[in-house]
């Protein structure tokens, strides 16, 4: 059928996100204020019937980008960055989807502009009158009296889009937005640099920057994790490429929006490592990689005159809980069982899974250097296993480690494990921004469904020869030189 071809996927996706975005209209993350009379709620009937078509649109659209996976898993060449353009554009003009980020992003950005400490307090503190009020308004509540644990890059560039829309709602989100499209396209260019050919960069855009997750959450959501990895990631294309002192250049601003960026540079350091050999290697990929990436820290923290606060406000998101939080959930209950107070325990618990996430780091980046497995697969895996163990995780913290794999391994069983999570982590949130129950129940189906058929099926067998030149070539047989 018509409807199972490339073709038919790409328009049956675009339909589905056209019916996201007009579903976010009535039932997305609207603001409490500020919506100057384009993004206002219009009755308990209306939120249903848009939230609906959204969650209709949603399975669209996942349904369309699993054929279209297939495919391309199949052989098939098609158009991806047209499809991508295709998908993209319904959500350009859509108000804030599956998630209030957006809100805190802005306020925080007018919190910069008026003097306050952005590290010290959060969003509440802005007062009637002053620019990025009207955004705080919208802030979670979680997140109201909650310091930024973002780096100064993000916040200068919050700080810009305040600054050039006077703190108006609706023209500041649609700003923040702008920001995100420049993450997809760093994401597109850096995934299919490291892709080794054709058909390769077909399918690690598709995994990568088509995955729902990433286009609902980074263009629809607008969170800065997809500044971060477009920034890491073109980072380690550069130093795949021989430039890693730039590379670290561009992780240490990616660092300077999210921290857990500053996984990358292990793993360039592993690259440096392999290619200069012996003992000078080893230390020079521990120290230098760390010195580049740190000296940018610095430098951006002093231009952007907001402090060195950031260095104790990143385990604040740890303090509240998410039920994808498996050491959280883990400590909550053995709290609840064995003492009084299950904060302790929780804590405890939480700790012992981010020492697991660094012994698992830390192996990976072993087997990488002894040749192994390739570096980039490496830290695809380590943020994984970070995001796996941490205390606090978000369904879009999956995008760290799917967007690295997908650029060197899409088709392998890791590739299609993350596709699945992915098509059923969209699920979680609504496009309100909530986690309600049924979320979790379509989650859960998606994911069993999903590793059914990969257990079953599966996607044809990919050739595993390693690639005869280019950079990545390179760095397979630095060693034997």
């Amino acid at each position: 059928m018509w409807v199972f071809s490339a073709s038919g996927c790409r328009w049956l996706g675009a339909a589905g996100s056209l019916a996201v975005a007009v579903g976010g209209w009535a039932a997305g993350t609207l603001p409490v204020r500020g919506g100057g009379g384009l993004w206002e709620p219009r009755g308990a009937t209306i939120a249903v019937a848009g939230a609906v078509l959204a969650y209709l649109g949603l399975t669209l659209l996942v349904a369309a980008w699993w054929r279209y996976g297939v495919l391309l898993a199949r052989g098939v060449r098609d158009g991806v960055l047209g499809t991508l353009a295709l998908w993209t554009a319904p959500l350009l003009l859509a108000p804030p989807l599956h998630s209030a980020d957006v809100y805190s992003y802005i306020a925080q950005g007018g919190m910069v502009l008026e003097g306050h400490d952005v590290y010290g307090g959060g969003p509440a503190v802005l007062g009637p009158g002053e620019l990025g009020a009207d955004a705080a308004a919208s802030v979670g509540g979680n997140w109201t009296e909650t310091p930024a644990p973002y780096g100064p890059v993000f916040l200068l560039l919050a700080e810009a889009v305040v600054g050039l829309t006077g703190g108006a709602v609706v023209p500041a989100v649609l700003g923040m937005r702008l920001i995100a499209l420049g993450a997809l396209a760093l994401i597109v260019w850096a995934v299919r640099g490291l892709a080794r050919g054709a058909a390769d960069r077909d399918g690690a855009v598709w995994l990568a920057v088509l995955n729902p997750l990433l286009l609902i959450h980074v263009v629809g959501g607008m969170h800065n994790d997809g500044l971060m990895i477009g920034l890491m990631l073109g980072g380690v294309l550069l130093a795949v490429r021989g430039r890693w002192v730039l590379g670290c250049v561009l992780v240490g601003l990616a660092m300077m929006v999210k921290s857990p960026a500053a996984v990358a540079l292990l793993f360039i350091g592993v690259m440096v490592a392999r290619r200069d050999g012996g003992v000078r290697g080893v230390v020079k990929g521990l120290v230098l990689p760390g010195l580049v990436a740190g000296g940018v820290a610095v430098a951006a923290t002093l231009a952007a005159g907001t402090g060195f606060g950031w260095l104790r406000t990143q385990s604040v998101a740890g303090a509240i809980h998410t039920a994808l939080s498996v050491t959280s959930d883990l400590g909550l209950a053995l709290g609840t069982l064995l003492a009084d107070d299950p904060d302790p325990v929780k804590g405890a618990v939480q700790k012992l899974g981010l020492l697991v996430a660094v012994g698992l780091i830390l192996t990976l980046a072993r087997r990488a250097w002894k040749g192994r497995i390739d570096p980039v697969l490496a830290l695809g895996l380590a943020l994984v296993a970070l995001v796996a163990l941490s205390p606090m995780v978000q369904p879009w913290y999956l995008l760290w480690g799917t967007v690295v794999v997908a650029a060197v391994a899409w088709h392998s069983r890791a590739g299609q494990v993350l596709a699945v999570l992915s098509a059923a982590l969209v699920y979680e949130t609504a496009p309100s921004g909530h986690t309600p129950w049924y979320g979790f129940v379509l989650a859960g189906l998606v994911l069993a469904l999903g590793l059914l058929w990969v257990r079953r099926d599966g996607w044809p067998a990919a050739a595993t020869a390693a690639p005869t030149d280019g950079p990545r070539a390179d760095l397979r047989d630095a060693r034997s030189r």
